[in-house]
């Protein structure tokens, strides 16, 4: 049964009568918090059996318009959001167990006016409260925040296999390919990974024309003769099974191969690499083109996992569950996935292990 009621004076819900009517212009103003110029808009809160929902559209101080909620929905504990923002600026969704600490959970880019969200991490917790934040500056890197020790690590898919993370200073790409165009909008990166020889994860061109010659690639033996020589210059290679420390980030270069005898031509073992980042104490993992390899089946402690699923080049979306099932990660990210049903594997994933799958726009 879904409730609504307003926020109590103290801020937090009460627990609506049988006789409470549902009122979405209930609400009142909360305290500004400090160095953001930023108020809030308490708008309602839902109760959907025993969760606690409050939502809060937040905006700049002086602003004539602002993030507007339109639609919610709780399906198995995961929290969906449909909100409306001004042009040209970006949006975050915050969350707060308290209405004190408040963590971003997603930024928005500032070129749609209506945005979707789905909170998968909501069904992990008894109480949350949400608000839209209304950002300043026109530039920050959109996708999720995963947080770590030392600030967010924000990941921004781009397309198939490719994507940007930001943390602290560092922009990290994994496998740009496509051309520079795709990344003109993306701030220049400083680290690079390169996984296999592919075209779909190698592309000297394209790491030339986004500024690669001024960043540090990571990369397999296999793929430094495919790189210029400027960016051969600032290549570090690993093997499978080596280890790395650069900029702040622990680097483990991990087999990624086929094991299926009908698919062994496409990926051998020991030329590609998988990478696991280790950063402010999170331990990101990057499969490549791989199977469910016994080395993967290994991993421990992954607190993000891309993993590949495609055929006939990868693993089908039952093969990656399993070993999703098998190694556990906190959080699962299909990538690389071209057209199987990712709704599918997240089913297969299930949802006793406590793993949240994030289904993301990769194509």
């Amino acid at each position: 049964m879904l409730s609504l009621s307003a926020p109590s004076m103290n801020g937090f819900p009460r627990r609506p009568r049988q006789s409470d009517p549902v009122r979405d212009n209930d609400h009142r103003r909360s305290p500004r918090p400090p160095g953001g110029g930023i108020s809030l808009l308490a708008v309602r809160v839902l109760l959907f059996t025993g969760l606690v929902l409050a939502l809060f559209p937040a905006f700049r101080a002086g602003a004539q318009d602002h993030p507007k909620i339109t639609q919610t929905g709780l399906t198995n504990g995961e929290f969906t959001l449909r909100f409306t923002s001004p042009s040209g600026f970006n949006s975050r969704l915050e969350r707060s167990a308290n209405l004190v600490d408040w963590s971003a959970v997603y930024t928005f880019p500032r070129t749609a006016a209506s945005q979707l969200h789905t909170d998968t991490g909501a069904r992990f917790a008894s109480r949350l409260f949400y608000r839209i934040v209304q950002l300043p500056e026109t530039n920050a890197l959109t996708g999720d925040h995963i947080p770590t020790t030392e600030g967010d690590l924000v990941v921004h898919p781009v397309n198939h296999a490719s994507l940007v993370m930001s943390w602290k200073d560092q922009i990290i790409y994994a496998d740009p390919v496509g051309g520079a165009d795709l990344y003109k909008n993306l701030p220049k990166p400083t680290l690079i990974f390169v996984t296999d020889i592919h075209p779909d994860h190698a592309d000297s061109v394209t790491i030339n024309g986004i500024g690669g010659a001024n960043a540090v690639l990571v990369v397999p033996p296999a793929v430094l003769p495919m790189l210029s020589s400027g960016l051969a210059a600032v290549s570090r290679v690993m093997a499978n099974g080596a280890t790395l420390s650069v900029a702040g980030l622990g680097v483990e270069a991990i087999p990624m191969y086929n094991l299926t005898p009908a698919r062994l031509q496409y990926h051998t073992k020991g030329r590609g690499n998988g990478y696991i980042l280790t950063l402010g104490g999170k331990r990101v993992y990057l499969s490549g083109d791989t199977e469910d390899i016994q080395e993967m089946r290994n991993l421990q402690n992954i607190d993000l996992a891309f993993l590949c699923m495609n055929l006939p080049y990868t693993m089908d979306i039952n093969q990656a569950a399993n070993v999703t099932r098998v190694f556990r990660p906190r959080r699962v990210v299909p990538y690389h996935y071209s057209d199987s049903n990712v709704t599918q594997f997240k089913q297969l994933v299930g949802r006793d292990l406590n793993i949240e799958v994030l289904l993301r726009k990769w194509y």
